[in-house]
């Protein structure tokens, strides 16, 4: 049963028992799921910032976008408009797919992996998520890495409190630590 499906008839109604809900439409849902690869070696090594854009591309299914600097920062040596990193936003049937395969097969794949932290929410319901190795996802060939980079991944939601974003995330399969 795919993971929107399974929402639908499983999720929604215990979050609407849970928390009595008068409408279906209080029921909190996923919105997007936003990766982020920052890369302040690319400043030296440009072809660290296509390695990342590729990994990417192929975690997600999806061409990533490059983010500049916002700033000069003389201390770190960086000019207002330089790339520093990518990122991919997701919606849909991608995002879906994309947290199945993060809850399913990346996570379990981290070394000594006891559960993530139930404290990232940002106060909205949102939930923050920083791996270290990109090499926790299938699809990157193990072989063919030059720097293990990390990311963020940002699950957007629409509940009005962490409470609820975090039993959402949890009903649909987030391993929360105890």
């Amino acid at each position: 049963m795919a993971l929107k499906e399974f929402y639908e008839k499983e999720v929604v109604p215990q979050l609407v028992e849970t928390f009595a809900y008068k409408n279906r439409f209080q029921v909190p849902a996923l919105t997007k799921i936003v990766l982020n690869m920052g890369l302040g070696d690319a400043i030296q090594n440009i072809k660290l910032l296509d390695s990342a854009q590729a990994e990417l591309k192929a975690i997600t299914g999806q061409a990533p976008v490059v983010t500049r600097a916002k700033k000069s920062v003389a201390a770190f040596k960086v000019r207002e408009g330089m790339p520093i990193g990518c990122m991919v936003t997701l919606r849909g049937k991608r995002m879906f797919d994309f947290f199945e395969k993060l809850v399913n097969v990346a996570l379990p794949r981290v070394r000594d992996f006891k559960g993530i932290s139930g404290k990232a929410f940002d106060g909205r319901g949102n939930y923050t998520l920083g791996i270290k190795e990109q090499i926790i996802f299938p699809e990157i060939d193990y072989d063919k890495i030059d720097v293990v980079k990390g990311m963020n991944v940002t699950i957007a939601t629409t509940a009005k409190t962490n409470a609820e974003g975090k039993e959402l995330l949890r009903l649909l399969g987030m391993p929360f630590r105890n």
